[in-house]
């Protein structure tokens, strides 16, 4: 709706994980640096753990587009799986055409096998899984059996896992032991600061097509950080919010008080002190969709 008002040629704000409009900021970058050293040293099992909206679909697709051509990657993005189902699931990403009615040992020695036959080629495989923390306990134990594919020099199978602080829950429990020992490599992601913030708001922006300067005040984009908290799912419902309730005054420059009407329209958001405008965000929705349509920019 304000794509032409900001000279946009697309929403530079969806939570669509869209690699993209990937942003190195400082926690970022670091978590893929962790990653890529860990898995070219071939050391076995890595976990990223985020809270909620940190972004850890989307560095998990990077990782994914940067693996392409170096290694075989199998990429499990929902993993509330059986164990049966995950080794099924992991078969069918490495390409291996096996009934779901043949037993347990047949599964494992057909993974074996074509993990056996990447390796002569001179590549390497990695199962990456997203959400991780939603595995049910018996599919975690199969997951520590999958890291049993080795010959005496290296891995054949490598696993980054990606899951909410949950995941650190269950693997705590005394019946996790095995598995969390066998982790090499840890990293907790975090939000960002307000500088990084700053640079992500208008980085997303200019990969959408905008050409101005930080449309964001210095005061909103202070709101926008103790409001988001540097979440970057937050920081993108919020800043949408924002440019939404700026476009409906007519005006370009973002302000703290269009951020606090975005802000106080959004669940999840951090409460600002009170003594905002009376005015509410649906009332700025509504005097905009009024407008377009009186003059005739917008039609019932």
């Amino acid at each position: 709706m304000y794509l032409e008002h900001y000279g946009l040629r697309e929403a530079p704000f969806s939570i669509t994980p869209d690699t993209d409009y990937f942003f190195a900021a400082p926690s970022h970058q670091e978590a893929l640096n962790v990653l890529l050293v860990a898995l070219r040293m071939g050391e076995g099992f890595i976990k990223v753990v985020g809270e909620v909206g940190t972004g850890k679909t989307l560095l998990c697709r990077k990782l994914l587009k940067i693996l392409d051509g170096e290694f075989v990657t199998a990429y499990i993005p929902d993993p509330f799986l059986t164990p049966v189902q995950l080794r099924l699931a992991l078969a069918h990403e490495l390409g291996i055409d096996i009934s779901p009615r043949v037993g347990r040992q047949k599964v494992y020695d057909a993974i074996r096998q074509r993990l056996i036959e990447i390796s002569a080629s001179g590549q390497s495989v990695v199962l990456i899984l997203d959400e991780a923390q939603a595995l049910p306990d018996e599919s975690l134990e199969g997951l520590r059996l999958l890291t049993n594919f080795e010959t005496e020099k290296r891995k054949l199978l490598q696993i980054a896992m990606f899951g909410q602080p949950e995941l650190d829950q269950r693997l705590n429990q005394p019946s996790m032991r095995q598995l969390k020992q066998r982790i090499t490599f840890s990293y907790l992601l975090h939000g960002m600061d307000c500088k990084a913030l700053s640079a992500y708001v208008i980085h997303r922006l200019k990969q959408a097509g905008y050409q101005g300067e930080q449309p964001f005040s210095p005061r909103a984009l202070r709101c926008l950080y103790k409001g988001s908290r540097g979440i970057p799912r937050l920081v993108n419902i919020l800043s949408h919010k924002s440019l939404l309730a700026t476009f409906g005054t007519g005006k370009l420059a973002v302000t703290s008080a269009a951020v606090k009407l975005a802000i106080k329209d959004t669940e999840g958001a951090e409460p600002l002190p009170t003594g905002l405008a009376k005015t509410t965000f649906i009332s700025i929705l509504l005097l905009l969709f009024a407008g377009l349509y009186f003059s005739g920019g917008f039609s019932l």
